[in-house]
């Protein structure tokens, strides 16, 4: 009953902003516009505003959840109109705050004890409040200044709730071909991936610590500790930080800060998370982003974090690089070696595809082009060519795009392409370089040395399937002669092949412990083979 009672509000709301008529001119639900006539609120009169506008305001009203949703969806550029996604990047997370002694009970039961003995000082008025969560202020007894973060009652509650409807919705949509490009499922999976990750403050602890391990030491970027005794699932106890709001571009002039090496150290924080770290602030808009008084960085608010497999990273470093040196070619043969292609996909129309979005981007100065909507328009262009691109990307874009919009806030004239190209190309060094290779061969060591008692039978293995390719010749007849010869020929090359990388293997082996003439010696051999294989 209830459900149905929040199915109707949702309704009324959306129909007061004529989200019904802009929702019924998609072309899979065309056929159903002329209803609107029948209905009595297609003739009142409404305020004049853009499609984008009555969306933002639908979602603001229907409350924290959808603004939510809102900013997530913000993130998939690569799904809405140009106008939407605008309006949608507007959405504020902020409501009234809640009851300031429920707060302080949700805590002390929480915690296990009351304000009065885990803190020194407790703040009953709270300094912010959110969709998610509300913010209070107090001094351990340590005489640490800490922010006690608590999350709103019932929300977990209201979520489920309103992302059971949006299922609801997406499922409908789901019968319509037009699915396989928008995948709503998906989308609204990925929602309630991230809002459920925020619900749990010891999530948001544990990244804030691994974040603050990973910046241990530099002074790009500060991030507050984490006390964990005075953590749990629904309370989160930081370091109070105090700094000027990086929007505050007038505060920040009048103290005198370098504001163009502030916004290169933006970019290169970005790039270090992304490509060193593999773990980066995926939310980092200028409301999580204060200047300290060292003229350094400060992060708060680590609830949604982006993650990037080996892959990911590959991928993104080689349309980077492949892109500053204006190299089309491969640009899309990153895309289609990522794997994400389909049988159907056409690589060279592709090619020339991407060399259409790019090559105007060269005429402009370097300071005039977003590298961030760049990729947004590769990753759309992709799609054309039934190319899936996965969701962690799209986030990365969508920081990206933050970072990027700062530093030029900041300083209009930044260069992200000379900030990161040196940075790319350092690491992309780095990734190949003898000493990264002996690592990994290092950290596989026990996996080959458990292997290397196997090569013998492979080796025996090998002499047999070549003894048995010999005896091929007797059981045909003359005609297949040429055959049986390529046959014969191909096992004798397999069998150099095997004994080639069995002794490669070898020569790692030997090599990484230190045994560096057996290995050279391996390593010879295993080139000799090699050559025979060819």
């Amino acid at each position: 009953m209830r459900n149905l009672a929040r199915f109707i509000g949702i309704s009324r709301i959306l129909m007061r902003y004529r989200i019904d008529a802009l929702v019924l001119s998609a072309s899979f639900l065309s056929r159903f516009k002329p209803l609107l006539y029948l209905t009595p609120w297609h003739y009142i009169p409404t305020k004049k505003l853009t499609r984008g506008e009555r969306v933002r305001l639908a979602l603001e009203e229907l409350g924290p959840i959808f603004i939510k949703f809102g900013q997530t969806l913000s993130t998939r550029r690569d799904l809405l109109p140009a106008d939407i996604g605008d309006e949608l990047a507007k959405l504020q997370d902020a409501c009234p705050a809640f009851d300031s002694v429920q707060a302080k009970q949700m805590i002390e039961q929480s915690l296990g004890d009351s304000t009065d003995k885990l803190f020194k000082k407790f703040d009953i008025e709270p300094l912010a409040s959110a969709s998610i969560a509300q913010v209070h202020t107090a001094i351990t007894h340590q005489g640490d200044e800490v922010v006690v973060k608590v999350v709103r009652p019932d929300v977990g509650k209201a979520i489920k709730r309103d992302i059971a409807l949006m299922y609801a919705l997406a499922k409908f949509i789901g019968k319509h071909p037009i699915s396989k490009k928008i995948r709503p499922t998906e989308i609204v999976a990925e929602f309630e991936s991230i809002i459920l990750g925020e619900l749990n403050m010891l999530t948001e602890a544990k990244n804030a610590t691994q974040l603050r391990e990973n910046f241990q030491g530099s002074d790009l970027l500060y991030v507050p500790k984490v006390h964990w005794d005075l953590c749990s699932e629904d309370v989160l106890t930081t370091e109070r930080i105090y700094g000027t709001p990086v929007g505050d571009i007038d505060k920040l002039k009048a103290d005198g800060v370098d504001l163009k090496k502030l916004a290169e150290d933006g970019v290169i924080i970005f790039f270090t998370q992304v490509f060193k770290h593999n773990f980066f602030h995926a939310d980092m808009h200028p409301g999580n982003i204060f200047v300290g008084v060292d003229d350094n960085y400060i992060g708060v608010d680590f609830g949604i974090m982006g993650v990037l497999d080996e892959a990911d990273k590959d991928f993104l470093a080689d349309i980077f690089l492949a892109f500053f040196n204006q190299d089309y070619h491969g640009v899309a043969s990153a895309y289609v070696e990522s794997g994400w292609a389909s049988a159907s996909t056409d690589v060279r129309a592709f090619e020339r595809a991407i060399g259409r979005i790019c090559e105007p981007m060269f005429e402009k100065s370097l300071d005039e082009i977003s590298f961030g909507q760049v990729l947004m328009d590769l990753m759309a262009e992709a799609k054309n060519f039934d190319i899936t691109v996965q969701p962690q990307l799209l986030l990365l874009d969508k920081t990206l795009l933050n970072i990027e919009g700062l530093g030029r806030q900041l300083y209009p004239q930044l260069d992200l392409w000379a900030t990161a190209k040196p940075f790319l190309e350092d690491l992309m060094e780095e990734k190949y370089s003898m000493k990264n290779t002996f690592k990994k061969l290092k950290e596989k060591a026990p996996k080959l040395l458990k292997e290397i008692p196997e090569l013998p039978e492979l080796i025996l293995n090998a002499f047999k399937q070549m003894e048995q390719m010999k005896n091929i010749g007797s059981l045909y007849s003359k005609q297949t002669d040429a055959i049986v010869s390529q046959l014969k020929d191909n096992a004798d090359k397999q069998t150099s092949a095997i004994f080639s990388g069995a002794l490669l293997i070898l020569s790692g082996v030997l090599a990484v412990n230190d045994l560096f003439i057996a290995s050279g010696i391996s390593a010879t051999v295993a080139l000799v083979f090699w050559l025979k294989s060819r």
